[in-house]
């Protein structure tokens, strides 16, 4: 009966269509009000529907009823519900409810540990395990208690039953080890994991030997032989590691293991008492790895070992015992030149030893060698790749040696130019090219920050910015590709201020998924700066959506671990889950989502609304809170040619327009919605506590912040204690919102002076757009002055509407200059015949053989910077007092 009654609810959600859903679930509850299935499935609608707090009174009211918990479609109905609403305890209680029904069901004890499982509620999880384990005989329940008994005494800070809850489950696995019953290498994890939290070393060496009856197990899982190698490292074992790892590396090339014999060798050279015996160790590794250097499929990673193994025996003090590390390097080189990850692979050892002479001894190979590569790199694809290889190598050579004359970072690049984006190979789309176009688009980035650091210069560096991005945009053309020359035109464009450009880009690298949390801090925020709302906003939403389904997909895949008893991925999803639900870029991407939102148009009444029904309290943040997020940015992505820790040489950080947003960011734009929040509320004690907090932030910044958000912060701390100001009818407010609006009018483009191509590719688009977004914030203090009838709204209001008319009349000014003149004072400015001769190689070659490109770069500015002056003066007619 009950199921016929609510069978249209469920066509309706399958559709699935949720209006008609919930207007089934309200014709059903006219004719029956106690219907609880209904009500139910409904408080599941609205939880979808956006209407939280009517879900969870509803869902709770629900729950309170004992006799309604006996019906499956009731746990259902509620179950989902409370899901929605991100309630696992609620969720639970469902289910224990239902369980007064049916003490025995396992389905519904399975439940409850699933939920549990999701949301890392261990001592529950523990719980329903144990109940499970009472009910059925099936193995997989007591390994289900295994990795709850571990996961709960893991993150306890109960030091107390942690030990106790650990030997529990060191118990049960033994059990299931006497009883045959430990069957695969994911239990085989659960129990090497048991002990090595316990620092039973010693007893896992005794699981993981040989000749134990695990040992098939063990040989035939990759991951499990190297963490046996490195066991015996761990509890000093070292003559054991070593013959662990032989045994290994006879069957397979596994870097992993070679680190931990050389590792290990290492070590034991150390303890060695005689010259014979620390020769016999370094003797036999060797011997072994020129043995596997003959065999096919093994050559690389025993030669890369050699030089490995060299450098960490000169780290370690014992040098003299060894060859020199440099003659091994350019030995790799020689044989695996051809190869595009050549450069990789030796990188670090170039890195490690920095002394001059070693860079000498590099210097000098590389000067033997790059003649004849260059002069070869046309007779075939390894060839080129040889060359490629090594102006990698000279480039990170000049870095090492402390080379700042941009002169000789701009010494042989006709010849880059030419190979990676005017040769026959260039046009093939020969990989070597793409790359041969990024070394020569980082040389002139590099030389240009060298020879243009001053403040005063940094119009000649847009210029020199500009030629380097009319390379990367002739590579991308030859090779659609290439991830590299995006990445580095994404950010020559922003540091230009031209974002339409830099978005389309953006677009064609297909950026999605958990790549909006590693990759998104490359163009979210920058829409806004530049003027590009919509565009922004769109961004902000589409990576708000994906946090919001990650985290009702990540814990359905939780769930699949255990049914699966893939045990050994519970901890990386866990860790997964939490880096992502406490990640920096997700509060980033929040913060602009809903400072975007600050933007969007609306009458007096929609913009007090919108303010006073912030949820205010979800955005706080606290030290504790701050400190807990995770930074899953990923700037390696940026292909640096250098070590990280040579800032000067470091283009990822260089080619920052801005600083990349943290946690005085997160700080600062959670405050601000909480300050207009207090202020439309009239809350003046809750007001005056926020811009306090505000102002210390703001004062402690150290360039966290970009200058124009410290602009509009302060601006916000202005509004705030203008609004304080005026709320008491006695108050003069004249001097206060005189400076409150200096501070836009100052940022806004002068109608007295020309403006510059310089101004405009700096701070001038991003300083009119901090001064429309704080106009906005102002707009709504004059409504809520008005709201409130405090006499100061009149002339708050008539200053608004004066200087909406100054700011409609400049903007318009520069949107007319900009479409007439930007595109002729590029190329008289930026591709002068009289530009510095640092760079006067690109600039041929860029108007010669480049124009068609040059055009459409030329192009793409200055039609990005008309988009974003159009953006900002449709924004300032919006905007009315």
């Amino acid at each position: 009966m009950e199921g016929r009654q609510l069978r249209p609810i469920y066509d309706a959600l399958e559709l699935p269509d949720t209006k008609y859903a919930e207007e089934e679930c309200e014709k059903l509850l006219r004719k029956h009000p106690n219907h609880y299935g209904a009500q139910s499935i409904k408080a599941f609608i609205l939880a979808r529907s956006g209407r939280p707090n009517e879900a969870l009174l509803l869902g709770q009211s629900v729950l309170n009823t004992p006799s309604a918990m006996a019906s499956a479609h009731v746990q259902q109905g509620l179950s989902l519900a409370f899901r929605a609403l991100g309630r696992p305890r609620e969720e639970i209680m469902v289910y224990t409810a239902a369980l007064s029904f049916s003490p025995n069901d396992e389905s519904l004890h399975t439940k409850v540990f699933k939920t549990a499982a999701r949301n890392s509620m261990f001592k529950e999880q523990h719980h329903a395990a144990i109940q499970l384990t009472k009910l059925s005989k099936q193995q997989k329940y007591v390994w289900w208690l295994v990795v709850s008994l571990f996961l709960q005494a893991k993150h306890s800070k109960d030091d107390v039953s942690a030990p106790v809850q650990l030997k529990l489950a060191e118990r049960l696995v033994e059990k299931a080890v006497t009883d045959g019953q430990l069957t695969s290498t994911e239990e085989l994890r659960v129990y090497l994991d048991v002990l090595d939290i316990q620092d039973k070393h010693e007893q896992m060496a005794e699981v993981m030997a040989d000749n134990g009856q695990l040992a098939a197990m063990i040989s035939n899982d990759p991951d499990l032989v190297t963490q046996r190698i490195n066991l015996f490292i761990k509890i000093g074992a070292y003559d054991k590691a070593i013959m662990a790892a032989i045994a290994a590396l006879e069957s397979r090339d596994n870097w992993a293991d070679y680190k931990l014999y050389i590792e290990a060798v290492v070590t034991l050279v150390g303890q060695a008492a005689d010259a014979e015996a620390k020769h016999s160790l370094v003797a036999g590794i060797s011997s072994n790895f020129e043995r596997w250097a003959g065999v096919r499929g093994k050559a690389r990673g025993a030669k890369l070992a050699q030089v490995a193994l060299a450098t960490r025996m000169h780290e370690a003090g014992h040098g003299d015992i060894v060859g020199s590390p440099e003659a091994l390097i350019w030995d790799y080189l020689t044989e695996f030149q051809q190869k595009a990850i050549c450069y990789s692979d030796i990188m670090q050892f170039i890195v490690a030893r920095r002394e001059p002479s070693v860079l000498e001894y590099h210097q000098a190979q590389l000067e033997q060698r790059l003649p004849a590569a260059r002069d070869s790199a046309t007779n075939s694809d390894d060839a080129a790749q040889a060359w490629v290889n090594l102006e990698k190598i000279r480039y990170l050579l000049q870095a090492l040696m402390g080379e700042t004359d941009p002169k000789a970072w701009m010494a042989g690049i006709e010849p880059l130019l030419k190979f990676g984006l005017g040769s026959s190979q260039a046009r093939k789309k020969q990989p070597s090219c793409s790359d041969m176009a990024f070394i020569a688009s980082q040389r002139i980035i590099q030389a240009a920050f060298l020879a243009y650091s001053a403040a005063d210069q940094r119009e000649q560096l847009h210029s020199a910015l500009f030629k380097a991005l009319c390379v990367l945009e002739s590579g991308i053309q030859l090779n659609d590709n290439s991830f590299l020359l995006k990445l580095y035109a994404i950010r020559l464009y922003l540091y230009l201020s031209c974002y339409e450009r830099a978005q389309t880009i953006y677009d064609t690298l297909r950026i999605k998924h958990v790549q909006l949390d590693t990759l998104g801090h490359l163009i979210i925020g920058h829409g806004m700066a530049l003027g590009c709302f919509a565009l922004d906003m769109e961004l902000c939403y589409n990576g708000v959506t994906f946090y919001d389904r990650f985290q009702s997909k990540m814990p359905r895949d939780i769930e699949a671990v255990y049914q699966q008893g893939t045990y050994s991925n519970v901890q990386d999803f866990l860790e997964f889950q939490s880096n992502i639900v406490h990640s920096v870029q997700r509060e980033c991407t929040h913060r602009y989502a809903l400072r975007g939102e600050g933007f969007e148009y609306g009458n007096a009444k929609e913009t007090l609304a919108r303010w006073e029904e912030a949820d205010v309290s979800s955005i706080e943040h606290s030290e504790q809170t701050l400190s807990a997020l995770h930074d899953n940015r990923d700037v390696s992505v940026m292909g640096l040619l250098t070590p990280k820790d040579m800032a000067q040489w470091d283009l990822e950080l260089l080619t920052q327009s801005t600083p990349i947003p943290g946690h005085d960011f997160i700080r600062a734009f959670s405050l601000v919605p909480q300050v207009m929040h207090y202020l439309v509320c009239a809350d003046i004690e809750s007001l005056q506590e926020k811009l306090s907090e505000l102002t210390l932030v703001v004062d402690n910044t150290n360039d966290t912040l970009s200058r124009q958000d410290v602009l509009f912060v302060r601006g916000i701390i202005d509004v705030g204690s203008l609004y304080i100001q005026a709320s008491d009818p006695q108050n003069e407010i004249d001097d206060q919102l005189s400076r409150l609006l200096s501070v836009i009018r100052t940022n806004l483009p002068s109608n007295e002076l020309d403006p510059s191509l310089f101004s405009l590719s700096s701070d001038g688009i991003r300083n009119l757009s901090a001064a429309a977004e704080l106009f906005t914030y102002m707009l709504a203090l004059k409504h809520a002055l008005s709201a409130q009838r405090l006499p100061a709204a009149n002339a708050v209001g008539l200053a608004l509407s004066q200087l909406r008319k100054e700011a409609l009349k400049s903007v318009n000014t520069l949107r007319g200059w900009v479409d007439k003149n930007t595109r002729a004072l590029v190329e008289e400015q930026w591709l002068a015949e009289n530009d510095d001769d640092i760079f006067a190689d690109v600039k041929r070659f860029v108007v010669g053989s480049q124009k068609q490109t040059t055009s459409m770069v030329t192009k793409a500015c200055t039609t990005s910077w008309l988009r974003s002056v159009k953006n900002l003066l449709s924004q300032w007619e919006k905007c009315s007092s």
